[in-house]
């Protein structure tokens, strides 16, 4: 019995000597530490660069009307074009239609729609002068265009002065590859709407300065460095499904007024 409480008492003394060691701490796992980053930082995009500074082309300006610029004034006759000889207009047929000389008249006749002709006179080159021709629309309505094409170069730079089939007048000019229109679209009570009608377009040049005309009567005026000489011609728009035909004639070139 003593012996056995004696080995029940050892035990005990074990279990309490061993509650009273001290645990070693842990040791923690080393970790990863990444090296110092050599790259350099990737730069922020710029979804909208700046553009270079675009110099402007000469502009335009639309001049108030003065005393001599309304007056349709013709100095001496330089020369006149009856259409009786056709090696002197653009003749033939394209996709968009025919361009044919008789009669005394050149007829351009559209017959795509959106279709588009033009005729030059050829061996013409003028600074300044003063142009008339008559313009006899057959087959137009609505927004088709037709009038001269006047300073053409070779380039293909050119002023397209346009009257409308519903009374509107305007000058568009295409210049170093860039189309501008220095007067926009405005009514006139001396451009004829529809078709069978007769008008005759007047344009006086002097220097950068273009005044328009119609039947004498004064449109606009225009002042323009861009184009100070060039060639003439004639042209037909179709803004619309139908077919367009215009007849010119009796072109008139003199030197321009005082």
């Amino acid at each position: 019995m003593k012996r056995l409480f004696l080995i029940l008492f050892c035990g005990l003394i074990s279990l309490t000597a061993a509650a009273c060691i001290p645990l070693e701490p842990l040791t923690p796992l080393p970790t990863d530490t990444l090296p110092p980053s050599t790259q350099t930082p990737t730069a922020t995009i710029v979804w909208f660069p700046p553009t270079p500074t675009i110099t402007p082309l000469p502009t335009s300006t639309i001049l108030a009307p003065t005393t001599q610029a309304t007056q349709a004034s013709r100095g001496e006759l330089l020369f006149e074009d009856q259409f009786s000889e056709a090696k002197r207009w653009t003749t033939g047929r394209t996709g968009s239609g025919t361009i044919t000389l008789e009669n005394n008249e050149l007829t351009l006749a559209v017959s795509r729609p959106g279709g588009y002709l033009s005729s030059l006179r050829s061996g013409t080159k003028l600074s300044d002068y003063y142009a008339e021709i008559t313009a006899s629309p057959t087959l137009c309505r609505g927004s088709d265009e037709y009038g001269l094409l006047l300073r053409t170069s070779s380039s293909g730079n050119f002023y397209r002065y346009s009257l409308t089939c519903d009374g509107q007048v305007r000058l568009d000019k295409l210049y170093q590859g860039k189309a501008s229109s220095p007067q926009g679209l405005t009514l006139s009570g001396q451009v004829p709407r529809g078709s069978p009608s007769r008008s005759k377009l007047g344009i006086r040049t002097s220097g950068k300065d273009l005044n328009f005309y119609i039947n004498d009567e004064f449109q606009f005026s225009v002042s323009d460095p861009s184009l100070i000489s060039g060639g003439l011609g004639v042209f037909v728009r179709s803004n619309g499904d139908n077919p367009v035909t215009v007849n010119f004639s009796d072109l008139k070139v003199y030197q321009p007024g005082k």
